[in-house]
């Protein structure tokens, strides 16, 4: 199956299009959510896109969807092309595998990320502070440490640039403290739940964001969850605190972009052939290791 850098589908309106996904109105009141090969890289999207990666972020979602069911109310609906409505039918080659058709729902102004290692910005931000998003560490951890107990550390969410960490009383004002709270109540749920389970396929789950929204009255789990662009994954094996971890993601990307001394500024330099193949066997990898299954 080509990769798919940008979905093209004629007389289906599109309602949203991010750094990775394209989003179309669909029939019935539903939205069609379509995982692209896009990647990016320190805010920018690369030209070559990444083959298998839009697969294994929908079907991993799926999965963990499923995973989740018994625990929290979500947006996902069926990912099987033969379910789709009839305005859809002329672009399986596009569709299959790689979208799923959700529930609408009111997206929440903010990333639920929970952490229970510091790594990313959580480690750049104690250094400079000891603490992240406000919420105090012991003094003397070291990048890749594991926390004693997870922390919810919320963030602003960013169609472009980054995301900003932001307190917990910030995350309170935007969406009001009774939604903040069961927020993040579920978002320490989710986390330990999946961490428990990466660790038994041999995964450490170092953290994650999840996205909620409003279905009616009632909060619901919307967008990804739990893949190698929303998560860090990293091999249990090896891990050793004091220094950033390989991990089941876009790292051969982000290394080889800064091996070369690029800018970080548009256009993106071209992906060598080999980075390129690399980062699409972590995917698959990841979806491996994680599901015990092969992607369809």
């Amino acid at each position: 199956m080509p990769p798919l850098r940008e979905s093209h589908l004629p007389g289906v309106k599109l309602f949203s299009q991010g750094k990775v996904r394209d989003v179309y109105e669909a029939s019935g009141g539903r939205l069609l959510v379509v995982a692209t090969d896009r990647l990016s890289a320190f805010d920018v999207v690369m030209a070559e896109p990444i083959p298998d990666k839009g697969r294994v972020l929908t079907q991993l979602s799926c999965f963990w969807f499923g995973f989740f069911e018994s625990q929290v109310p979500h947006h996902f609906l069926t990912a099987s092309f033969d379910e789709y409505p009839p305005e859809l039918a002329p672009f399986r080659d596009q569709l299959e595998g790689r979208s799923m058709l959700v529930k609408r729902a009111r997206p929440f102004p903010i990333e639920c990320v929970v952490r229970g290692y510091l790594a990313g910005s959580g480690w750049k931000e104690y250094k400079a502070t000891g603490s992240v998003c406000g919420v105090p560490l012991p003094s003397g951890l070291i990048e890749s440490s594991k926390l004693d107990q997870p922390i919810f550390t919320p963030a602003t969410k960013a169609q472009t640039g980054h995301d900003e960490n932001i307190s917990w009383a910030e995350a309170a004002s935007r969406i009001g403290e009774k939604a903040a709270s069961h927020v993040r109540e579920l978002s320490l749920l989710l986390y330990s739940r999946a961490r428990e389970y990466a660790a038994s396929r041999g995964i450490i789950l170092a953290d994650t964001k999840f996205e909620f929204g409003m279905e009616g009255d009632r909060i619901i789990l919307i967008d990804e969850v739990l893949t190698p662009d929303s998560s860090r994954f990293w091999p249990r094996a090896g891990y050793e605190p004091g220094g950033p971890q390989p991990s089941f993601d876009k790292q051969f990307v982000r290394d080889y972009l800064e091996s070369i001394g690029w800018n970080k500024q548009p256009p993106p330099p071209p992906l060598p052939t080999d980075v390129v193949e690399k980062t699409s066997e972590k995917y698959r990898e990841a979806y491996r290791l994680l599901t015990g299954q092969t992607l369809n």
